[in-house]
């Protein structure tokens, strides 16, 4: 049996234990300006809303990410970062700058409006890129009976990836949405897929996403 074949036989997604997660829609990566904005994310928008459509009206699980920097958690990323470290008033913003972006109390740390969560949707807040690491994202999904994973968002290379890499040691079977997952750059996009379909998880389109639901 060749790669695909294996992964298409386990990863297949299973109807009623089947997941969609959206990582990191904010509001700091896709409102123009913003000092790490990533302007690919603004147009998987309507793919992500498609499938979120898609396992609402199936009765499936939606659950979304928020990356989110706390000043009273000062981890390693905001040194790495310092975007994410609060911006002194009246300071220039921008990227390598303190800019307060996906700041503990900032609007910015919030999903986009297009993408809102219903109000009986799980929002996780993440101090780190991974969304399981920290977060009660696997008792949350265990909970409810889910094995596989659907997951759009941004950044691919980033957030995405490190969330995929947790969610395989934790024995998730997943799919990544192609044309519904960003970053900065179109060739960091088709490496990273490149990553993740050789290791760690199918890569599909939200089209065929939606052909395979429908075959249940």
């Amino acid at each position: 049996m060749d790669r695909t074949s294996a992964f298409e036989s386990a990863l297949t997604l299973a109807p009623g234990q089947s997941a969609l997660l959206v990582v990191d829609m904010q509001r700091a990566f896709l409102d123009p300006g913003e000092a790490m904005e990533v302007p690919a994310a603004r147009d998987i928008v309507p793919q992500i809303q498609a499938l979120l459509a898609l396992f609402r009206n199936h009765g499936l699980p939606v659950i979304f990410t928020e990356f989110t920097y706390s000043e009273s958690v000062p981890l390693l990323i905001g040194h790495l970062h310092p975007e994410h470290r609060r911006a002194a008033a009246g300071a220039p913003r921008g990227f390598g700058r303190p800019s307060s972006s996906c700041l503990l109390g900032e609007a910015n740390v919030h999903v986009v409006p297009e993408l809102a969560p219903l109000s009986d949707e799980l929002v996780v807040t993440k101090h780190y890129y991974d969304g399981f690491n920290g977060t009660p994202l696997d008792h949350a999904l265990r909970a409810r009976g889910i094995t596989h994973l659907v997951l759009a968002g941004t950044m691919t290379d980033i957030c995405v990836l490190a969330t995929v890499v947790g969610g395989m040691n934790r024995e998730y079977r997943m799919t990544v949405v192609e044309d519904a997952t960003a970053t900065l750059s179109s060739e960091i996009q088709h490496a990273a897929l490149d990553v993740i379909r050789r290791a760690y998880a199918r890569v599909l389109t939200a089209k065929q996403i939606a052909e395979e639901m429908a075959r249940w």
